[in-house]
């Protein structure tokens, strides 16, 4: 059996630099594709919009370039093009050298990540070679502060191919050493061209980021919020079976029109993708930035192929070259991801004016700024431990993980546990184990209270307590009920440490039981008294309230139920079990003397009011004493059997 093919290594390649410097011109001598396609850019010699091609360098290596434009007006298409670039082409003209755009996609190229540079000096046919040293030293000691880990340059002609062999080398060697782009990732593909096909329908371009999906898959379009069928997948006019990280994509889509889409679309596959009001963010501001940014300052944010803008908000006043933690508010939403970077352009005039990388896509509407730094500061498992300590008791939502915190989901669980104690897996939901310890002893607190309202319960409902954790959430515009699997753990961990105990559907402290004081075993005496008395002109609540004024009538009369003297027959009236089983044997004996009866006739029989009959028969029929027969009760059918009250 022969050895495995190396594995296909797949990136994408940017062009960046100042108009007229020779990208478009590179690239075409690179290969072969002028990216120029508009009759615009061509009549004025300029790129407008971005251009692609595929550039072969070898079996196991698949490359795409992304052409942007130089112009100034133009930066926004440029920053379209690249975001998703691994690797950066940086393009000077030899006879001009550095310009104001090269700085500014220079920054740009640093604001978004891009590991990884070649500097290019082109035109190097029309300089002198002395003016070539120059401008390759200039280059060099501009580029040796850089963040990017760049190349030695290399001069080139487009028109001679002078240095193309070079380039061509320098990209190879690059390669080996790019990081895979994880395919067991959620799969993303920001959108940067929307057309229509006939025979194929809607087409929407961009540069895979993450993941894969296949012919005949489903992606899910954000912000549309529509579900789409991949009718069939190119990777620069050839056909694929699937769309792969690190290439430039066409979808054709099935269930989506044309006019639907736009460019800073997405389309994603997987599940916890959501588009973003909000996000919280680092920051950092060019140091040619002309102002701060404080609280309200309007910024226009590029994120992916999208632009968007926002307001800035619970922020520190950030100064040209200074960095800080901020939230955007954004004026239409967008989909991002935890780790994306991004962009700032100021809102007029419109210059770059800095970056930052997403903290959180999903923050909380009102953010404890201890959390955020902690953010900040931390991995992926800080930063989980820091959301959920401040989702509180609502916890987190698990399918949303790997997007808020920009990890594969593969890589999830072992974040969690990176987490270590300080998380509790409930289900889909990943919860503090301090708010829920935190949670416990507030309900032991609720149910002390409880005892001391009602000292003649036996303890509060289950369901009560249940809807009391949280803080009563759900309803009343108060926050959200924490999930089930959440509450449950709260009670849980308050029985197993002894707080509280659950008995049936009861809940009390532990070892309180109901007790009665001096003042409440004489009101009970004489309640039990009246009931007696009273025998079957049963009193209502009301009634026993106003003779007994003081009395705690409400708690004690279901005490007596639960101590089996009294009995509920309605939810105004309470009557002595010995009055009711006297009453249930003189109604047995009528009706098996009469057969049937009206109420009118055992009105007279027993010497009773209406007032006092109706509620004792109605008692009677739900025990199954009796049941109607038109306007006359008849013993039921059931009656022999059961037991007496």
């Amino acid at each position: 059996m022969g050895d495995l093919p190396p594995p296909v290594r797949r990136f994408v390649i940017g062009t960046a630099g100042h108009i007229d410097h020779g990208k478009t011109a590179l690239v075409k001598a690179l290969t072969g594709v002028d990216t120029d396609r508009w009759e615009e850019e061509k009549r004025r010699g300029i790129t407008i919009d971005l251009g692609f091609a595929p550039l072969p360098l070898g079996d196991a290596m698949q490359a795409s370039v992304v052409d942007v434009p130089g112009h100034e007006g133009f930066v926004r298409n440029m920053l379209a093009g690249a975001t998703g670039i691994d690797v950066a082409l940086l393009v000077i003209a030899a006879d001009e050298g550095i310009m104001p755009q090269t700085e500014e996609h220079l920054a740009i190229v640093e604001l978004l990540g891009v590991r990884r540079g070649i500097p290019v000096i082109t035109k190097c046919d029309l300089v002198e070679a002395e003016w070539l040293d120059l401008v390759r030293g200039e280059v060099t000691q501009r580029l040796a502060a850089s963040r990017v880990r760049w190349e030695v340059p290399v001069a080139t002609s487009a028109v001679t191919g002078a240095g193309l062999d070079q380039l061509v080398a320098a990209l190879r060697r690059i390669a080996d050493d790019l990081p895979e782009r994880p395919a067991d990732d959620l799969f993303r593909l920001p959108i940067d061209r929307v057309f229509a096909v006939a025979g194929a329908g809607t087409v929407v371009t961009g540069s895979t980021w993450s993941g894969t999906v296949g012919v005949d898959g489903a992606v899910h379009l954000l912000p549309l919020d529509r579900e789409a069928r991949v009718r069939s997948i190119e990777v620069h006019g050839q056909a694929a079976e699937r769309a792969v990280p690190g290439r430039r994509t066409a979808l054709a889509l099935v269930g989506v029109d044309k006019s639907e889409l736009a460019r800073g679309d997405v389309a994603v596959v997987g599940r916890g993708w959501h588009t973003s009001g909000m996000l919280d963010a680092a920051v950092e501001l060019l140091p040619t930035a002309r102002r701060p940014i404080t609280a309200r300052t309007r910024v226009r944010v590029h994120l992916g192929t999208a632009e968007v803008l926002a307001r800035v908000v619970q922020v520190r006043s950030i100064g040209p070259g200074e960095r800080g933690l901020v939230r955007l508010v954004l004026e239409r939403p967008l989909v991002a991801r935890g780790g994306d970077r991004f962009v700032l352009r100021s809102f007029s005039p419109v210059t770059t004016i800095g970056g930052g990388v997403v903290l959180d896509p999903f923050p909380a509407p009102r953010p404890r700024l201890r959390q955020r730094r902690i953010a900040a500061e931390q991995a992926p498992a800080g930063r989980l431990a820091a959301f959920a300590a401040e989702a509180g008791l609502g916890g987190l939502d698990g399918d949303a993980l790997a997007v808020r915190l920009g990890v594969p989901p593969a890589r999830v669980t072992t974040v969690i546990a990176e987490a270590g104690t300080a998380l509790l897996v409930l289900g889909d939901t990943v919860v503090a184990r301090d708010a829920v310890a935190a949670e416990a002893t507030r309900l032991a607190e609720v149910l002390r209270r409880y005892h001391g309202e009602h000292p003649l319960d036996p303890g509060m409902s289950l369901q009560a307590l249940r809807a009391a954790a949280g803080g009563g959430g759900g309803g009343g515009g108060g926050a959200p009920a924490p999930p089930a699997a959440v509450v449950d753990a709260v009670l849980d961990l308050g029985t197993r440490e002894g707080r509280f105990e659950i008995a049936g559907s009861i809940v009390r402290a532990a070892g309180w039981r109901p007790a009665l004081d001096a003042r409440a075993s004489d009101a009970r005496a004489k309640l039990e008294r009246r009931l007696a008395e009273a025998r079957w002109q049963i009193p209502t609540v009301a009634d026993l309230e106003r003779e007994l004024p003081g009395a705690p009538v409400r708690a004690l009369l279901p005490h007596l139920v639960r101590e089996g003297a009294v009995e509920q027959i309605d939810q105004e009236r309470y009557a002595a079990r010995a009055a009711l089983a006297e009453f249930r044997a003189a109604l047995e004996a009528a009706l098996g003397e009469l057969g049937s009866a009206t109420p009118a006739v055992l009105r007279d029989r027993f010497g009773l009011t209406r007032k006092y009959l109706i509620p004792l028969l109605e008692w009677a029929d739900r025990r199954g004493v009796t049941r109607r027969s038109g306007d006359a009760r008849v013993l039921a059918r059931l009656t022999a059997g059961k037991g007496g009250p």
